[in-house]
């Protein structure tokens, strides 16, 4: 699914942002080698490459790794950078952190053999897809592969999911007498004018979500997601719909002050809000229940091939997924770390609750429901 930081689930491809991170420059020549002649750039898994001391000597040399669309405050990933930073000494160097996954893809088009190429890629699941299906993305198998689910994972090891969670309802408490916990609640009349997206479906990855989601809870399945957009016609129809688009901002100011967005976001706010005098309540609804991961991937011309390989390996030890789930994501490898022992079982009681095991919609699935969104969510809201 187009599910970016920003994400334009059209596929709006910001060709401006793309252009303007565009670098001179060749990349090097010559990528990461062992002295038997094994090659950074080829090698897929760090077994292949001689063993982890190997590929840590040779990302330790090339000394940097280029990412794009990373926030520091999206899913703990400023904790991540530094960690590895500092576990490594390999500079991370981010550019346009609010950017989309489209933007990260046409970064890699458009840079092919410059070294300022981005070395790692973090997209939504639709868009991994595709980069795969264009020859863009380099097979690795982390050490952590098999613990990978399947179907959470590129057969041929190009993509695999990182971290995800649940679409959630955010609640001001003191503003909200009764916080409403399921989208059958959301239609009572007391809260009129208090619900709000983050965003429009039709560009925005989690608004996308939450119509999927309230589709589910009106009967709708992963082949039919009119009935959310009805559900929020009907939201739109008793005034309790607001086109306000909501945000931290926004949330303080009272303005929205009920919020549909994933719930590692939603729990993150309520932690920064306690510290303003908020009381921001989160319910992951039982009768609306839709998940969604990211999904990491190698550019498979990335410029400093060896440290993209080792952030994939720190991302995916108990220590990088141990930091997602500090920023209320819920890792991949939560039921395999839950399983050995190494799941922060503090930090995983902090998640919003939630029941049972997530499914996805295909890639099928996500486009035709992004057309009929396209076509009937304007009407849906409208007047």
């Amino acid at each position: 699914m187009s599910l970016p930081r920003t994400a334009a689930l059209g596929g709006s491809l910001a060709l401006v942002a793309a252009l303007a991170l565009t670098a001179c420059g060749a990349a090097p020549e010559n990528a990461a080698t062992t002295p038997d002649g094994k090659n950074a750039a080829t090698a897929a898994s760090a077994a292949d490459f001689g063993g982890m001391d190997a590929l840590v000597k040779a990302a330790k040399k090339e000394g940097a790794l280029h990412a794009i669309a990373l926030p520091r405050d999206w899913a703990n990933y400023g904790a991540l950078i530094d960690g590895f930073q500092q576990k490594y000494g390999i500079k991370v160097e981010v550019e346009n952190p609010d950017a989309s996954s489209q933007d990260e893809v046409n970064a890699v088009t458009s840079r092919k053999g410059q070294d300022r190429a981005p070395d790692v890629l973090d997209l939504g699941s639709s868009f991994a897809l595709s980069a795969a299906q264009q020859g863009l993305l380099a097979p690795y198998k982390v050490a952590a592969w098999n613990d990978i689910p399947e179907g959470q994972k590129d057969p041929k090891a190009r993509w695999y999911n990182d971290y995800g969670g649940y679409v959630s309802i955010g609640c001001d408490a003191k503003r909200v007498k009764n916080c409403p916990a399921t989208f059958k609640d959301l239609l009572k009349p007391e809260y009129k004018g208090q619900v709000a997206l983050n965003g429009n479906p039709t560009k925005s990855g989690s608004a996308f979500g939450g119509v999927y989601a309230a589709a589910l809870a009106q009967g709708g399945s992963f082949d039919d997601i009119q009935p959310g957009l009805d559900f929020f016609a009907a939201l739109k129809k008793n005034g309790n719909y607001t086109p306000v688009e909501s945000t931290p901002a926004t949330v303080e100011k009272g303005e929205t002050p009920i919020s549909i967005d994933w719930d590692y976001l939603n729990a993150g706010y309520a932690q920064e809000f306690k510290a303003k005098g908020l009381d921001w309540k989160v319910a992951v609804p039982t009768d609306g229940r839709y998940a969604m991961y990211y999904s990491q991937a190698i550019n498979k011309d990335a410029p400093h091939p060896a440290a993209a390989r080792l952030w994939q390996e720190y991302l995916y030890s108990a220590e990088g997924q141990n930091l997602w789930l500090k920023g209320f994501a819920r890792p991949v490898l939560m039921p395999a770390m839950d399983k050995a022992g190494t799941l922060d079982a503090q930090a995983a009681l902090k998640l919003p609750a939630v029941s049972g095991i997530p499914s996805f919609p295909t890639e099928a699935q996500q486009a035709k429901a992004k057309t009929v969104l396209a076509q009937g969510w304007g009407k849906a809201v409208s007047g």
